[in-house]
């Protein structure tokens, strides 16, 4: 029975990103390089939760991977979450991506993984193409102010 439901429930694969915010209320996203799933599209910085660690210790690992900007714990505000529990495929279990804001870090973001990089308006997030998970989190970030 247990495998049975397990088969019908895969584990969630955790993601967190961040909307970093400038004194101006921009937002940094990054559009992903060629060879990536979503090569093209715009993003939330962030990435996959591994093994043993936090939340908010796998985020700070990614901006600094990313970006090489260090943050603080203390500075990340978790806003909201997307999943895509109804697209799930055969090949992967289904993400979970939790959105965090954060207005506070050291270091000048940069593209350290081939990436680009851009600060948009949170109005104009809408016009940009991203990928179907982080289309929702854009939406309520904007609600936001």
């Amino acid at each position: 029975m247990h495998g049975d439901f397990l088969q019908k429930n895969p584990t969630n694969r955790i993601v967190v990103a961040a909307a970093l915010m400038s004194p101006t209320g921009k937002v940094l996203l990054q559009r992903c390089p060629s060879g990536h799933p979503h090569a093209g599209l715009w993003e939330f910085p962030g990435g996959k939760v591994e093994k043993d660690e936090t939340l908010e210790t796998a985020l700070i690992r990614e901006l600094w991977e990313e970006l090489g900007i260090t943050i603080a714990a203390r500075d990340l505000e978790p806003l909201v979450f997307s999943s895509d529990r109804d697209q799930r495929t055969s090949e992967r279990s289904p993400y979970v991506i939790l959105l965090y804001t954060c207005r506070f870090w050291d270091g000048e973001p940069r593209p350290l993984e081939g990436q680009e990089i851009a600060w948009f308006d949170r109005s104009t997030m809408d016009s940009l193409a991203m990928p179907p998970l982080d289309i929702p989190l854009a939406h309520k970030l904007n609600e936001t102010r």
